[in-house]
């Protein structure tokens, strides 16, 4: 996948980094695959209806070589691996909860039902807030920073 830019000269963006990294369909559903822990080949294949093996294959390898998923051997002869995510790879997990919850509230009928994260004390639905660690305060949208000029 070519480099995101806004011009030919400059580097990527963060959003156009992060999309070089883990910015196609199976590659996101595949860290969502792993959210719950680790997985085998097959488990995968399982997980991921309409997923070609050799596709997975490559998927895999790529996010292995991002750092966002680690291949470790269950089985030498034949080799066989299990997959987990890296800390990088469960990092992004957050931001795959967030396009969750927004593709869900925006879905038509054909999209599988989903319940949007609940908080355990209350059961209240969760929702992303822009917030300032050293004011303690929620920001609104208008003073949250423009992330094209990131």
């Amino acid at each position: 996948m070519p480099p995101i830019t806004t011009s030919q000269d400059q580097a990527p963006s963060p959003l156009g980094a992060a999309l070089e990294r883990v910015g196609d369909r199976w590659s996101l559903l595949l860290v969502e695959a792993l959210l719950d822990g680790s997985r085998r080949f097959n488990e995968l294949l399982d997980a991921l209806p309409g997923i070609a093996p050799n596709i997975l294959t490559d998927r895999l390898r790529r996010l292995e070589r991002e750092g966002i998923v680690i291949g470790t051997p269950y089985s030498h002869r034949p080799p066989r691996m299990e997959y987990t995510l890296s800390a990088d790879g469960r990092d992004l997990a957050g931001a795959l909860r967030l396009l969750t919850d927004w593709g869900a509230r925006r879905a038509g009928q054909d999209v599988e039902p989903h319940e949007p994260l609940r908080h355990a004390r209350c059961g209240t639905p969760l929702e992303a807030r822009w917030y300032c660690p050293t004011c303690s305060q929620a920001v609104a949208d208008r003073e949250a920073p423009d992330t094209r000029a990131v």
